[in-house]
């Protein structure tokens, strides 16, 4: 799993929006070089998307270095191979697919003027705002840019949010004879030993937004993350919390009974469940509704700039949007994708509900950085340590 990926990933991105609302349609990518960091990235025009010199330069460079994107999340198997199929001149392999988010700012500081150094990020609002701070987006906005709410993207192209989730309870229905539907519930004894987070909530985006969502179940708020640790202590100490390690295989050995993670990672565990004999309950809870999304964006001074921007370009697209959702994902165009009439009912079946997603709030920035000092002050005494 990627650290709070049910590899079925790590501190989650987040901004408010009503998925209803209608966008403006818009703007392609725009170009931007590696030291140029730290200004605003150009927006090119509608027939220059991505633009010739950008795809020239890409298929030169030959390969865009990623990191973490397991298969089954979101379906990047898939979106990953829809840009092989498109640019088959540039290569796109995964280092460590199963990273967290924190793992992948790790990786392009300790591997930074090195050809292997990770081109592009998918990462958490928390770790995306201390690239930020150390200077490490290159400003590039995509094609589609202004089709991308505002609060899931920088202003200024260092990073745009790419798709969104919703946080849910996944329960193995061969083990777990009722499902839990809130947050209240999990503390039933009924769940003694069977209930795990996805990751570490200070390293890990799944596990940050669970205990987020605790927050909101048990009176606290995107100011107050404290209810949610206070949470996760009692729920340890009935006995009910399992621990933070959740893989495919955990979950298919009956070790994971029940597990919290995002609505878009449930879809690609389904196969392989399946073939074992076993079905999920996926249910958000009732108490504590909570969305979040991860930032992508292209590193300043990695090796492969162009190639970078190419696949930005792509999750972006059409082709990559369509492909977020055939994983359980929302896009961040979904409104203008919709209202283009491009995403159709049946599509959507594979989604959260309208009315839960119309009816989404998310944190600030300023709040997520509020809430991460917390929990990394208070999630060792009150719970990890415990």
């Amino acid at each position: 799993m990627r650290n709070s990926r049910l590899n079925t990933k790590s501190i989650s991105k987040v901004g408010a929006f009503a998925l209803a609302s209608l966008l403006m349609l818009g703007a392609c990518g725009g170009d931007s070089s590696s030291d140029e960091a730290a200004t605003t990235a150009p927006a090119a025009t509608e027939s220059d998307c991505p633009s010739a010199e950008i795809k020239t330069a890409a298929d030169t460079e030959g390969q865009v270095n990623l990191i973490a994107l397991p298969d089954n999340w979101a379906n990047y198997k898939g979106i990953l191979e829809a840009f092989r199929v498109k640019y088959p001149m540039v290569k796109n392999p995964v280092a460590n697919p199963d990273a967290s988010s924190a793992d992948e700012l790790t990786a392009v500081e300790t591997l930074k003027g090195q050809p292997d150094m990770p081109d592009a990020l998918d990462v958490s609002p928390a770790i995306a705002q201390e690239v930020d701070t150390k200077g490490l987006w290159a400003p590039y906005k995509p094609c589609g840019f202004d089709e991308i709410p505002a609060d899931m993207k920088d202003a200024d192209g260092k990073w745009v949010a790419a798709y969104y989730g919703v946080m849910a309870f996944g329960a193995n229905d061969t083990i777990v004879k009722t499902a839990p539907t809130s947050f209240e519930e999990l503390l039933d004894p009924m769940y003694k030993g069977q209930v795990a987070l996805n990751g570490d909530p200070r390293e890990a985006g799944a596990a940050f937004a669970a205990v987020m969502a605790a927050s909101i179940a048990n009176g606290g708020s995107f100011d107050d993350i404290l209810p949610g640790i206070e949470y996760f202590a009692k729920l340890k100490a009935s006995g009910n919390m399992a621990g933070t390690d959740v893989t495919e295989a955990s979950v298919i050995s009956g070790d994971t009974p029940i597990w919290l993670d995002w609505t878009y990672n449930y879809p690609g565990l389904t196969p392989k469940l399946t073939e074992n004999g076993i079905t999920v309950s996926i249910k958000v809870p009732t108490d504590g509704v909570y969305g979040g999304y991860y930032a992508q964006g292209v590193v300043a001074d990695s090796p492969h700039p162009n190639a970078a921007k190419l696949w930005i370009d792509h999750i972006i697209s059409d082709e990559g949007a369509l492909g977020y959702i055939e994983g359980g994902a929302i896009p961040a165009r979904f409104a203008a994708l919709e209202a283009s009439g491009k995403i159709t009912e049946d599509m959507k079946k594979n989604l959260p509900s309208a009315s839960l997603l119309e009816g989404l709030k998310f944190p600030s920035q300023a709040q997520i950085a509020a809430a991460k000092d917390v929990l990394s002050k208070q999630w060792g005494p009150l719970v990890a340590d415990k």
